[in-house]
This record gives structure tokens, sequence and C-alpha cells, in this order.
């Protein structure tokens, strides 16, 4: 008895391997902080290269997590191991990579490089993938705020333009107001559970016969992650935070919050709250339906090309709530599909635009890209694939994502919202096409030219590679979501 005191109580086992690309992530953003610190005057493309590297060192421990077989869980349950997180967060890591090379052409073609943002977009990086394999809601909202915090610095970050300094002040205001709803939820949850553990609050309720409590905590914390997302009526910070912010912001911003938001919106709705799915899933019926309507409406009526791409992310994001409404394992494959593919083709999009506007914000209207077949034939073409795919036209990575979330709500008996759906891309068609025949069917307006960047380049080319395998080849990336797709534990 003497000697099991004298031990002590038995110490609990820290496995940092989950965490391990996260860490280096921060890791790079620090050293990118004490190098500005300590040297103001290095060289810009040093800080481009640091940055890249820390996202290849990343993505190399997540390829080696992906055959991880040890707990499912670790540091207390807090953090998932399994393939949905590497999965995700290999999507978030490809996307970031393409940022930097899009930022790089971005800040030096505006004279704004600054040693601070590099580490931010680290920042917003590590929260992003933290939140996919967030395994209790603590952790959850933790990542959410990292990632937001450090959003909402680099959406104000070009100080030469009130329109960003104003997009971000909107951003944060809305944003501080959402995760208000967000930690009452948590609250709620836990009221509801005594825990915070996803599995844990999932065990609970399955078990309680009152669902008051419950039903309230996820309501709520659908909320936070609608704003997240920018599904309606939650969206009213997009349009602006698009258009305001550096062109390469929002490049990044569009394709990896989306994706993270969806991410910890799959796992802790289909985990947690996976006992009430009966009921919460009308409610995700209802959002996306308006979400489709009204961003692919609005999106008409827009005179600019970054505002007309935000109303297109709205839209968007309610496609991808149709296969978060079927509730089923298909459901959760066909979302995780359109979220890689969505962001090969928005961080695509908006590369584009970054390089048609020559020097910072300028041409970024319609009128600006009629003729633009002549003045930049490469531009020209890799826009009209992305905005094909963006359409739902085959052979592209859209179409294939837009059949597999509607070939998953018609197995769930949702027909009408399949309805719905089909007619909203009917409507987004419209302004996508319209925007091909400006560049091809009209003469030049503009004459200024436009300058070659290798490095922006790339990364245009990549997201057009993948938008197209991702079309031809669709049975590529389902191969690996058929173990990926599994969020419970």
């Amino acid at each position: 008895m003497f000697s099991l005191l004298a031990a002590g109580p038995p110490k609990a086992q820290l496995t940092f391997h989950p965490i391990a690309p996260e860490l280096i992530l921060i890791g790079t953003a620090i050293l990118l902080l004490l190098l500005d610190a300590l040297n103001p005057d290095a060289v810009h493309v040093a800080h481009a290269l640091i940055a890249l590297g820390g996202l290849a060192g990343a993505a190399a421990y997540s390829i080696w997590l992906w055959t991880w077989d040890g707990p499912p869980t670790v540091l207390s349950n807090m953090v998932a191991a399994d393939r949905f997180s590497v999965f995700i967060r290999l999507v978030l890591i490809g996307v970031a990579a393409v940022a930097v090379l899009l930022s790089y052409h971005y800040l030096e073609r505006a004279d704004e490089a600054k040693g601070e943002y590099y580490p931010l977009l680290l920042f917003a990086t590590a929260g992003m993938t933290l939140i996919a394999s967030a395994s209790d809601l603590i952790v959850v909202f933790l990542a959410l705020e990292i990632l937001s915090l450090s959003l909402y610095l680099m959406t104000g970050f070009s100080f030469r333009r009130l329109a960003s300094a104003e997009a971000s002040m909107k951003y944060f205001l809305l944003g501080a107001f959402s995760s208000a709803f967000f930690l009452y939820g948590i609250a709620l949850a836990y009221g509801a559970s005594g825990t915070t553990n996803l599995a844990a609050i999932g065990q609970k309720l399955a078990g309680q016969t009152s669902v008051g409590l419950g039903l309230a905590a996820a309501g709520l914390m659908a909320v936070g992650f609608a704003f997240k997302v920018a599904a309606v009526p939650f969206h009213m910070w997009t349009p602006d935070a698009y258009q305001g912010a550096p062109t390469s912001v929002t490049a990044f911003m569009s394709a990896g919050t989306k994706v993270a938001a969806f991410a910890a919106f799959l796992r802790v709705f289909n985990v947690a709250f996976h006992p009430y799915v009966n009921d919460w899933r009308p409610f995700v019926w209802v959002m996306a339906a308006v979400t489709m309507v009204v961003g692919s409406t609005l999106a008409i009526a827009q005179a600019n090309l970054k505002r007309m791409l935000a109303y297109s992310s709205v839209a968007h994001a309610g496609f991808i709530l149709v296969g978060v409404a079927a509730g089923s394992p298909q459901g959760i494959q066909a979302a995780m599909f359109y979220l890689a593919a969505y962001a090969t083709m928005i961080i695509g999009a908006f590369g584009v635009v970054m390089l048609v506007s020559v020097r910072g914000e300028r041409h970024l209207s319609l009128g600006s890209y009629a003729g633009l077949a002549r003045r930049s034939p490469f531009l020209a073409g890799v826009l009209a694939l992305f905005l094909l795919s963006l359409a739902g036209i085959p052979p592209t990575a859209g179409f294939i994502a837009k059949v597999a979330v509607f070939s998953a709500a018609i197995q769930a008996g949702y027909w009408p919202l399949v309805l719905i759906a089909v007619l909203a891309s009917v409507i987004a068609a419209f302004f996508y096409i319209r925007v091909i025949v400006l560049m091809y069917m009209q003469e030049p307006v503009e004459t200024e030219l436009i300058e070659r960047a290798r490095w922006a380049e790339l990364g245009v080319i990549v997201p057009a590679v993948l938008t197209v395998a991702f079309g031809v080849l669709p049975g590529i990336l389902f191969g690996f979501l058929k173990s990926a797709s599994v969020v419970r534990f």
C-alpha cells in the first residue's frame, strides 16, 4: 500500500504525433516571426520559401499519419487521429501552399510585403487543420478562434486601402457575434451531457428522453458554423470581406475557411448530435435550399467579379449542405469530395482575378474581362475552366461533386431538395457563362499589359490540373474517401 502511495498516480501518456503537423506549422510561423524581428531586411522570397518548407513538412507528416495504428483519440480524447482529419488536413495544406504562391506575387506587386504576413497565414492554417481533427468542443472553439483572429488581421492587411480595414472590422464584429452563439451552444451541450467530448456527448444524449437542452445546443452551434461556411442568413460578411480583403487573402480565405468549418460541422453533428439526426436534418434541409437560391440569385446582380464569386461561394455552401442534410455515410463522403473540388476551383478562380487586376485591386469589374482571351489566352482559358467547373459542367470536378451530393440526398429521400439544387444550378450557370462570353466574344476594354508571374501562374496551373483530374478520374479521390469519410470513433 505504502509503495503504491509513494509511486503516486499513474502518469497519462501524452502522444503528440497526431498534432505534429500543427506543431510544425506553428513552429515555422514562430521562426518567421523571429527572422523578421532579428533581420527586418530579409528578402521577401526567403519568407515565402520558409513558409512553403513548413507546409511541405506538415504535409509529409500528415501522409505518414494516414497509416496511424495508435489510439483513435489522443491528449485525453481531445484530438482525433483518424483518416478524416488527415484528408482534410492535406486539402487545407494544399490550399495554403497555393496561397503562398499567389501571395508572393501580390505582395511584391503591391509593395506590401511585411514579415507578419506568412506567420499569420500559417497560424490560420494551423487553426483550420486543428478544428478538423478536434474531438472536443473546447478544442473546436480554440481552433475556431485561432483561425478567425488570423483571418481578421489578414483581411485588413492592406493598410493603404480603406476598404481593406473596413472589411476587416465588419468581419471581426460579425465573427465575434457568431462566436458568442457557438460558445453558448457549447455551454448548453455541457449542461445537457456533463461533458464537452464529442463521443461522450453523443452517448449521453442517446440515453436521454428530454431533448430540449440538447437541441438548443445543436441550434446555437449550427448558427456558429453557418456563419463560418457563409450560409444564409448568416452570410452578410462574405461579399464585403471578399471584396475588401487583398485578393490573395480572399483566395485563401474562400477555400480554407469553408473546408475547415464544414469538416468541424460534419464531425460535431455526426458524432455529438447524431442521436438528434432526425431533428437537425430538416433544419439543414431548409438552410441548404435558402442558401442555394439566395446565393445564386444575388450573384446575378453583381458587377464586381470578387463580389460575384463571393455570392457564388454562398451558393456552393448550400450545395455542400445538401450532402450534410443527407445525414448518411454517403452524404459525408459526397460533402468531402465537394470540399476538395470546391477548394481547387475557387482558389484558382481568385488566383486569375489577382493576376488580371495587374496592380493592387484594379480591374475587378466584369467589364474589365471583356476580350481577356485576346490579352491573355492562358488566363482566359483557366478562368473559363474554373467557371465551368463552378457551374457544374462536365467533365470537371464541379460536375462530379454535384452529382455526388445530389445522389446522397436522393438516397435519403430528399428529392425536393435536389430539385431546388438543380434549379439553383441553372440560375448560377447564367452568371458564370456571362463572364466567359465577355472574355471570348467582346473586344478588349482594358489595354494595360498583364505581367507574367511564374510563382502565381503555378498557383493557378495546379488547381486547374486538379479540377480536370477530379472530373475525369474521380475514382482516385473517392478511393481515399471510402476510409476517410468515417467521422465516428
